[in-house]
């Protein structure tokens, strides 16, 4: 009873960390394509400089074809668990421990070969500016499709400043993305009229932040540590289960190993069936001592030379 409650307990728990690979699988694979859309933005504007490498650096264990394939077996892989502890299954425990295994050293390895500090400074942030002047050109269209999205996400305007727009471009005022209430001609009221209309803020601050980490990033990170623990405590509780179920299945095989129609005698019982045990062995013996020395007793008595000696030694 004791071992039927114990393998209870531990299906229920690979129940739960199942499902729980599932929540979090999806959760890495959603925050990893939210962050994926905003760093396209910014590799494009940080193109050929400093800031793209280090953004590349920063993000590429979040954002790696390897780490989103990786979580997209864990789904797969979970399912296969899930199976093999609802059914027993030897077979599809054992696999899915050796691919929790590899998976699990796919991730170490992953972490530690993209593990890195991303050097870059608040000055490196001016060779954006360079990035202006190409800014609605015909042939340089996703350039300015581009920094309206970072624009108008971010709500900033410019790199340092909004005057950056009128100092590297030809433009005479700032472009309808830096405003804050957008309509056609907007910013061009607003620097005749109300500067305040305007955001305040440089995007080159915001992409030095963006780079230096953000709480997406930190919810990813997060999340693939709790994957990594989870996958321990998962193979743990697999090899238990394991283990248990193996054992159950071989008691269960010598139990019903006794064949009816063989003699009952103890010879045939003790090697047909292997349950007997040290202890039992032992009281068996004192009894069997006991009941020979009682019959030898009989038998002497039962001897008739023995009988006519005690009578004539009585008489």
């Amino acid at each position: 009873m004791a071992q039927e409650d114990a393998v209870r307990c531990l299906r229920c728990l690979l129940y739960a960390l199942n499902l729980l690979f599932w929540l979090m699988s999806v959760c890495v694979l959603g925050v990893a394509a939210w962050i994926r859309d905003t760093l396209n933005t910014v590799l494009t504007l940080t193109a050929h400089t400093r800031l793209e490498e280090a953004a590349v650096l920063t993000y590429s264990p979040a954002v790696h074809p390897i780490i989103i394939c990786v979580c997209c077996l864990l789904i797969i892989v979970a399912m296969v668990g899930y199976c093999g502890t609802l059914r027993s299954n030897l077979l599809l425990l054992s696999w899915y421990f050796c691919s929790l295994l590899v998976i699990f050293c796919v991730e170490l390895a992953s972490a530690v070969w993209t593990y890195d500090e991303p050097s870059v400074q608040r000055a490196d942030m001016i060779s954006l500016k360079f990035r202006m002047p190409n800014y609605g050109l015909q042939r340089y269209q996703w350039l300015t499709h581009t920094w309206d999205s970072f624009q108008i996400q971010f709500k900033c305007c410019g790199v340092i400043y909004f005057t950056d727009w009128l100092e590297m471009t030809e433009m005479e005022w700032p472009p309808d993305s830096c405003c804050t209430n957008q309509y056609p001609g907007c910013a061009r009221h607003a620097h005749h009229h109300d500067l305040s209309d305007l955001h305040q803020e440089g995007c080159g601050p915001k992409i030095y932040s963006f780079i230096r980490g953000t709480k997406q990033l930190q919810v990813l990170r997060f999340l693939g540590v709790s994957i990594g623990v989870a996958q321990i405590l998962a193979m743990a509780l697999t090899l238990t289960l394991l283990w248990a179920l193996y054992c159950g299945r071989q008691f269960q095989e010598l139990d019903s190993g006794v064949t009816p129609g063989l003699p009952e005698d103890s010879t045939s019982i003790a090697a047909t069936n292997g349950t007997t045990t040290d202890a039992s062995k032992s009281g068996c013996g004192r009894m069997t001592k006991g009941r020979t020395e009682t019959s030898a007793a009989e038998a002497q008595l039962k001897d008739p030379q023995v009988e006519m000696e005690w009578l004539n030694a009585a008489g």
